[in-house]
């Protein structure tokens, strides 16, 4: 029997101005005015069709992501959290997040999104470099994006995060490091560092730029990782950064194996039962089918023997102790099924085991695709 974890609820907003070169998220390059009221009915409609799949829960966090949520207008997100509130329980506390582009339009609503319910407000900056933001297609400058970090410090919202990259094309350690002081001069609880990866089916997995070696991204990383060391941000994820306290609970919550509805184009969703079963869902992917109230694209059951692989993949991307009873817990299996396994990784040094939990070493992070192969 399953015992059942948190639940969250994800919201895609699919719009964007205009299509990043790197971006292979379901966004769509916005033609016209945001289509925000009728879209937000759908959401709602969708929303009333998944209420089944909670098990009574309350939701504990609420992410609202893109795309650029930032484009839908105030009354729209308003209508949006009321829509959720009235249809499920909302925890008190709970971490209410909303991706925005660092645009002065977007900028300017942010103290309406707050009357909305949104308390936690994530920064999509990526640089503070003006060649490389127009490398990157971003529409915003680097002022822009100090001018949005300090409107959302002087919101007093419960958080706001800044969203940085590094190994951009061409760039320097030098350029990299500087982009990571000028964001922790303003000072946001939280910071996502992550690496820019080439996709498939994206302009840069047509025509690939130059990108660092791979010594220079480590170069990159292990100097970038001491400068936000000594800022006070402690690493709690693979590119997750925080001041203590301000970890993101919604992420947590994903990487903990915990559950979550996801409603909007093309957005994912896993829910436990206590009859044993893991369900994953997707929602249809284009606006154009979405809103003709085709929600739901496909669903499965995740398997017993695909748990192991599931729950560790998420698991071991946090570097926090995984508790051993979570797994059990969790994907209602026995541990007796991975033991092998584990010894496994233990002897090739890529975890510890107390008779609480399982610690991921120093070399279990840079061996990780090595350590989640055990468990395929």
């Amino acid at each position: 029997m399953l015992k059942l974890p948190p639940l969250s609820l994800y919201i895609h907003i699919p719009w964007c101005v205009q299509k990043c070169p790197y971006c292979d998220f379901n966004s769509h390059a916005l033609k016209g005015e945001v289509p925000d009221s009728d879209y937000v009915n759908h959401l709602l409609n969708d929303l009333d069709n998944d209420i089944q799949l909670t098990s009574g829960r309350s939701i504990s966090t609420i992410f609202i992501g893109g795309g650029t949520p930032s484009l839908l207008s105030a009354e729209a997100m308003q209508k949006l959290l009321d829509g959720v509130r009235e249809r499920l329980p909302v925890d008190a506390q709970a971490e209410i997040t909303m991706e925005a582009n660092p645009g002065t339009v977007e900028a300017d609503r942010f103290n309406a999104y707050q009357q909305a319910g949104v308390n936690r407000i994530s920064i999509g900056v990526q640089s503070f470099n003006q060649a490389k933001l127009e490398r990157l297609g971003r529409i915003h400058g680097p002022q822009e994006a100090k001018r949005a970090a300090r409107l959302a410090q002087e919101l007093g919202l419960r958080s706001f995060n800044l969203d940085l990259m590094h190994g951009l094309p061409d760039q320097t350690l030098e350029q990299a490091l500087d982009d990571l002081r000028q964001a922790i001069e303003l000072n946001p609880p939280h910071l996502s560092w992550y690496q820019l990866t080439i996709e498939p089916n994206t302009l840069f997995g047509s025509r690939p730029p130059v990108l660092p070696d791979d010594d220079a991204l480590w170069d990159i990383y292990q100097h970038g990782h001491q400068l936000l060391s000594a800022a006070g941000y402690q690493q709690y994820e693979t590119s997750a950064y925080a001041k203590p306290g301000y970890q993101c609970q919604h992420n947590l919550n994903y990487w903990r194996f915990g559950d979550y509805l996801g409603i909007g184009c093309g957005a994912h969703g896993k829910l436990s039962f206590t009859d044993g079963r893991i369900l994953r869902t997707v929602k249809t992917r284009h606006p154009r089918g979405y809103m003709t109230g085709n929600y739901l694209d496909k669903q499965h059951n995740v398997e017993t023997d695909e748990r192991p692989f599931e729950f560790f993949m998420n698991r071991f991307r946090l570097l926090e102790a995984t508790p051993r009873a979570d797994f059990v817990n969790f994907t209602g299996l026995d541990e007796s099924l991975i033991r092998d396994k584990i010894d496994s990784a233990l002897e090739q040094g890529y975890l510890t085991e107390t008779a609480e939990e399982w610690q991921i070493t120093e070399k279990g992070k840079l061996f990780l695709n090595s350590l989640l192969e055990l468990f395929l």
